[in-house]
């Protein structure tokens, strides 16, 4: 018995594997935290004990009384560190970010990252270093917190073929909408909300112009296609115009709007990624997603579509994501095993062009209230060969001139536009056209 105890004692000694934080804000401080709770699990599924071994920050002068080691401001000696054999980088942006991340794979230890910027803007630097230094890169925490879509789309439908995704990635502008849904709140007062609630930061711009959301929206498409685009490419949208009449008018026609994000491919060789403001239909169950939660949807061609949902921020839901990626590197080194491989694409797949999007559109002008208008601009549309599907026009706006709403059959993107320029200047039209995204996700 004794001598059974002791094997056992040496076993999970050996299988103890040490961990270097590079940075500890929020996330990181969750993640300490939350270790020692999932420690036994993680030991009982899979045979290895995680264990913090040294922690860089900027300003060690801080107090952190939960930090389990001592604190330093030079990064280099963590990675340097002969006890660490993981790096989780959590400082954020994507220079400094992009050192520490070098560092590591050149010392030849595996890193763990929640930075989506990093792997959206410097991602084909970050994994050419990776293939040829051999050590892998986990990001699970990297897009929508505490939900597994990763993993879900490396493991759990391998053997499909994606058809599409799209999600409501971003939680603090999923909140906003939300509040203006429910409470009639107009964009403001529902962004100051989420600023109380510590839902959205001081500079807000990351979250309420899209930024945040095509960040997770270019590492889907790498996991999904194998092609991670260049971000400054990708057609960003986000929802400081969406106004409360917008969501009344949403909701009359049948439709909530949500910040989406959207990848899919078009033919065999191109993908459309985009990030924009959209309707959709009411009845659908991502349209219930509501607050600060965050929802993929996935299209395989075997098992159909799938929708997550969950918490896609906050320390807790981020440090099971890094959790989980510190356990499975932890496994891997045990094993010697190589870790994750990356999606390889044949080098020709590409995003489509500037305007060649097809979808349909919700578009909201403010005409003068006079006979005839509405048939003028039925006949612009028709003329560009676009169909309408639904017509909104309200009564009792006054001061001469009245809402009139359009929901579109599907068009090309550019023949919208041009419709949409004939029709701002007609002598009739008051305002510049509110164009949304439609997307009934069917």
């Amino acid at each position: 018995m004794l001598e059974t105890e002791a094997n056992l004692g040496l076993n999970q000694k050996m299988n103890k594997i040490g961990i270097g934080l590079v940075g500890c804000g929020t996330v990181g401080s969750g993640l300490i935290r939350n270790l020692p709770k999932a420690n036994p699990l993680i030991g009982e599924r899979l045979g290895v004990n995680l264990e913090i071994r040294a922690v860089a920050v900027k300003d060690p002068s801080k107090a952190r009384e939960t930090l389990p080691v001592p604190v330093v401001a030079d990064w280099k000696k963590v990675i340097a560190d002969p006890a660490v054999q993981i790096v989780v980088e959590l400082v954020g942006g994507t220079d400094e970010a992009f050192r520490i991340s070098e560092a590591s794979l050149k010392a030849g230890k595996p890193l763990v990252t929640a930075n989506k910027a990093l792997l959206a803007e410097r991602g084909r630097e970050l994994l050419s270093l990776a293939q040829q230094s051999g050590n892998p890169i986990y990001f699970e925490a990297s897009v929508a917190g505490g939900i597994p879509v990763i993993k879900v789309l490396r493991e759990g439908l391998v053997a499909n073929q994606l058809l599409g995704l799209h999600g409501i990635i971003n939680g603090t502008s999923n909140y906003i909408l939300s509040r203006m849904a429910e409470a009639g709140s107009d964009f403001q007062t529902a962004l100051q909300q989420a600023k109380d609630l510590g839902y959205a930061e001081t500079d807000d711009r990351l979250d309420v112009d899209g930024i945040d959301a095509a960040h997770k929206a270019a590492i889907l498409c790498l996991l999904a296609y194998g092609f991670l685009p260049v971000f400054t490419d990708i057609p960003v949208e986000g929802i400081r115009h969406v106004s409360a009449q917008e969501v009344s008018f949403a909701r009359q026609l049948g439709y909530v709007i949500k910040l989406l994000a959207v990848i899919r491919p078009v033919g065999s060789d191109r993908v459309e990624v985009r990030v924009a403001p959209t309707l959709l239909p009411s009845r659908h169950p991502m349209a219930s997603v509501h607050g600060a939660f965050n929802a993929i949807g996935l299209i395989g061609n075997l098992a159909g579509p799938v929708q997550l949902t969950g918490r896609g921020a906050g320390p807790d839901a981020t440090s099971s994501a890094l959790l989980a990626d510190l356990a499975e590197a932890a496994k891997n080194l045990h094993d010697k095993s190589p870790g994750p491989l990356l999606p390889k694409a044949d080098g020709k797949i590409r995003l489509i062009g500037k305007g060649e999007s097809v979808g349909r559109f919700y578009v909201r002008l403010e005409v003068e209230d006079r006979p005839g208008v509405l048939a003028l601009v039925a006949g612009i549309f028709g003329a560009e060969k676009i169909g309408i599907s639904s017509v909104l026009q309200p009564e009792g706006h006054g001061a001469g001139s009245v809402p009139l709403v359009f929901l579109l059959e599907a068009a090309a993107e550019s023949s919208l536009h041009k419709a949409v320029a004939l029709i701002t200047k007609l002598p009739n039209c008051r305002a510049p056209a509110r164009i949304l995204r439609v997307e009934d996700l069917s």
